[in-house]
């Protein structure tokens, strides 16, 4: 018995991976919070060199975990690289708080990275998630397509500036603790909010080129006709 056409298709659809699966699953959104929760416990206990080797110890835990379960190890590895860089700056400054340095700076040039992109009138939302699907850049030539990435992209602007506001005066209060409450209450669950702006943004930029598209091709089809039908007329009937 043969498959339907469009079987094949309809299956590379489904396989295709999802935006939470291409960041790890729920499984890497917990292991990305185990190496900051390690490293406050043991440097309250232990101390900061304990913390540091801990909280790079358990980077490479989770990134051996994964390959042993046949998991994606590129969020593992990105991982470990962002803890290897917050645990150099926690020994290069000799303070825990060290340890959350560079993702608060990096939250500032995130934010205005995206900010400056939507005042060049290139929303980074828009242009990321077209390049990353190959659709090209009909979404920057139809304006209220662009002002949903706009929104989109603001909203990630304003997810990197808060994370900056108050893990910077954290950071300056000394509050370590709460500064690792901060970084895992403001990333993964507050970036999620965010995408959800981005996922509006791109189904209702999608909806208008699909109608755009459709029309378009309508009225090449009536012209066509049209022609056909001009063509086709004897000379008497002309």
């Amino acid at each position: 018995m043969t498959e339907p056409a469009g079987t094949d298709e309809q299956s590379d659809k489904k396989a295709e991976p999802t935006l939470l699966e291409q960041m790890g699953g729920i499984s890497g959104l917990i292991y990305s919070s185990v190496p900051v929760v390690v490293f406050v416990l043991v440097n309250s206990f232990f101390g900061l060199q304990a913390a540091i080797w801990g909280s790079l110890g358990s980077a490479v835990a989770i990134a051996v975990l994964r390959l042993v379960r046949k998991e994606p190890l590129q969020p593992a590895i990105s991982g470990f690289f962002g803890v290897a860089i917050a645990a150099f700056i926690a020994y290069r400054t000799g303070s825990a708080k060290g340890f959350f340095l560079f993702g608060i700076w990096a939250s500032l040039v995130y934010g205005g990275v995206f900010l400056a992109s939507v005042l060049v009138r290139w929303p980074l939302a828009g242009v990321i998630w077209n390049v990353v699907n190959g659709t090209g850049t009909a979404w920057h030539k139809d304006k209220p397509s662009r002002y949903g990435y706009d929104i989109a992209t603001l909203a990630l602007a304003l997810v990197f500036g808060a994370r900056f506001v108050v893990q910077r005066w954290l950071y300056n209060a000394d509050y370590t603790g709460w500064l690792a409450f901060a970084k895992i209450a403001m990333g993964w669950p507050l970036y999620a909010l965010a995408l959800l702006v981005v996922v509006w943004a791109v189904r209702r930029s999608d909806k208008r080129l699909k109608a755009i598209e459709e029309e378009r091709a309508a009225e090449e089809e009536n012209t066509e006709a049209a022609l056909r039908l001009k063509y086709s007329r004897t000379p008497n009937e002309a």
